[in-house]
């Protein structure tokens, strides 16, 4: 099992789609990767060899992913709220910030809905 950027990536999928498992690694960027690295995009995560593993690694050094880029998602979200735009009170309420409709949508947003009144008896 190959650990790249602190993720262990699934043994038996293919490397373009295996370091997609890595926050900021899409599917884009990872056969930006691969081509850099001159790796095959059908090659299997348990066909690496240690100086494979070892390139991946060395040229994902050059992506911001994890932790760091976490941080700066983060870091980019705590600006909204401090600036007051819009989409730093919608993220402050815990509300959608990006135009969708909230009257009978956004539960992930809003929370599970809790019946007030109405009580019959």
């Amino acid at each position: 099992m190959a650990r790249i950027a602190g993720v262990d990536l699934p043994k038996k999928k293919r490397l373009e789609y295996a370091l997609t498992y890595i926050y900021g690694i899409g599917l884009h960027t990872s056969r930006k990767i691969l081509d850099a690295t001159g790796l095959d995009y059908n090659k299997r995560v348990f066909e690496l060899s240690e100086d494979d593993a070892a390139t991946l690694a060395k040229e994902i050094r050059n992506v911001v992913v994890e932790g760091d880029l976490r941080k700066q998602v983060a870091m980019d979200i705590k600006a909204l709220m401090d600036l007051g735009s819009y989409r730093g009170l919608r993220h402050r309420k815990g509300l959608p910030c990006r135009g969708q409709k909230t009257k009978t949508n956004a539960r992930t947003r809003k929370g599970k809905k809790k019946t007030v009144g109405s009580v019959t008896k």
